[in-house]
């Protein structure tokens, strides 16, 4: 993955922390419910973006920076307007500070291709 540098805005960073809280929430919430933390897990970073050239020339960027990434999709969402979405996926431990580096650099890759990032997700582990 790429290493460039964006220079994030005080709204942005503010969001960014906003996300860093979110990977300690949902860190901590895998654990309690007994996730093996010894495990890899498959983690899911998602984008979005209301125009889909936008997000398809998104998702080829990442494709060609060696991400694995999921098909584009379409969505509708609450008020009736379309999105679309890809995931790129990578495969970590829950280790929080691994974790917080990797939204940081999920978050300035949206910020280079003018996508929205929506954070991540992962699955329960036996």
């Amino acid at each position: 993955m790429s290493e460039t540098r964006v220079n994030l805005t005080d709204e942005q960073k503010a969001e960014l922390q906003e996300w860093y809280a979110h990977t300690d929430a949902l860190i901590n919430e895998l654990l309690e419910d007994g996730t093996n933390d010894d495990a890899v897990h498959t983690i899911e970073h998602h984008f979005s973006c209301s125009n889909f050239d936008t997000l398809e020339a998104a998702a080829i960027s990442a494709f060609k920076e060696g991400m694995e990434v999921e098909e584009p999709e379409e969505a509708e969402l609450e008020n009736g307007a379309r999105v679309f979405a890809f995931d790129v996926i990578t495969e970590q431990y829950l280790d929080d500070d691994v974790l917080k580096k990797e939204t940081l650099q999920m978050f300035e890759f949206a910020q280079r291709c003018n996508i929205d990032y929506d954070g991540w997700g992962t699955y329960f582990e036996e």
